[in-house]
């Protein structure tokens, strides 16, 4: 069997969405007729859709903030990582943090993020991040 001419066949019989959709059985799907209801992401797809997200992140900072490759690696990750979370937007509005990052406060930084909104809600997300702010280390072992 000829697998391009099928791809292209089910391009245009299932249509493709770049949103999630309910389909004619009433299932949640997305992309080509993938119903993600009942079949889920592989592994593989989990990791492309991820990295892909880390490039928006990092195009997204590095044309907004000239100061984000002054970091050092391990704040570059606090920050990318929280844009991921609230988006380049909601994460703007952080303007005392962002300013103590510009002036290299780290405690303020770190001060910054936990007086949020969004500190409260992500948790122990936010303690992690603020402890990497601060002290400029990373203990994780991922």
């Amino acid at each position: 069997m000829d697998k391009q001419r099928l791809f292209k066949q089910l391009r245009l019989h299932e249509g493709v969405e770049k949103f999630p959709y309910k389909c004619t059985a009433g299932y949640l799907t997305i992309g080509v007729g993938r119903n993600i209801e009942e079949r889920g992401l592989l592994d593989d797809e989990i990791d492309f859709l991820l990295d892909n997200d880390i490039e928006v992140v990092m195009n997204e900072v590095s044309v907004t903030f000239d100061w984000f490759f002054d970091l050092s690696e391990v704040r570059q990750r606090v920050v990318a990582d929280m844009i991921f979370n609230l988006g380049l937007p909601r994460f703007k509005q952080f303007k005392n943090m962002i300013a103590a990052l510009e002036a290299g406060d780290w405690a303020e930084a770190a001060n910054q993020m936990m007086d949020s909104k969004w500190a409260k809600q992500v948790g122990k997300r936010a303690e992690r991040l603020r402890d990497m702010m601060e002290t400029d280390e990373d203990s994780s072992d991922f």
